[in-house]
């Protein structure tokens, strides 16, 4: 009885937490997926919503055409291009932007196995199934939130 009481304490606590830039970045871009947007659209947006870039918002549509896996050919993620590109937005060729890039690409590489859209999708069978969204959506948050941390991180 004392492990349920103090489980359920410890979920009390964590609902009553405030939530982290990284986590809002995440929930943001999750919101851009269940309105429609591309994965790359989702995590660009989301960051833009929550970072001060000094890029005015249109510039999400540099993304649009890396939903998919570019151009819906299933190549790179584009969870993972639109993470680029928002940490990019941030830290540009003056600050280092290589390493911080590599190594969140490597981080996600680490995580997924993957960074093909088709590889990460496949398991799923069909490209416009419900398991294959929810996955996407998985990714696309994922790569919203190691955007934001790193982010975060090279303005420390």
């Amino acid at each position: 009885m004392g492990f349920f009481r103090n489980f359920k304490e410890v979920l009390q606590m964590e609902e009553n937490r405030e939530l982290t830039r990284a986590e809002i970045v995440e929930q943001d871009a999750k919101e851009c997926f269940k309105q429609g947007l591309n994965c790359s659209e989702c995590v660009m947006t989301a960051f833009l919503n929550h970072f001060d870039t000094g890029l005015p918002k249109e510039v999400v549509k540099l993304a649009t055409g890396f939903g998919g896996g570019m151009g819906h050919t299933k190549n790179t993620c584009g969870a993972i291009t639109g993470a680029v590109m928002a940490l990019s937005a941030i830290v540009g060729r003056e600050q280092g932007i290589y390493p911080i890039v590599g190594k969140m690409v490597n981080e996600i590489k680490d995580e997924y196995g993957t960074l093909i859209c088709s590889e990460l999708s496949n398991p799923f069978g069909d490209f416009a199934c419900k398991e294959r969204k929810k996955n996407c959506m998985t990714m696309i948050m994922h790569c919203a939130n190691l955007a934001a941390k790193y982010a975060e991180e090279a303005q420390k």
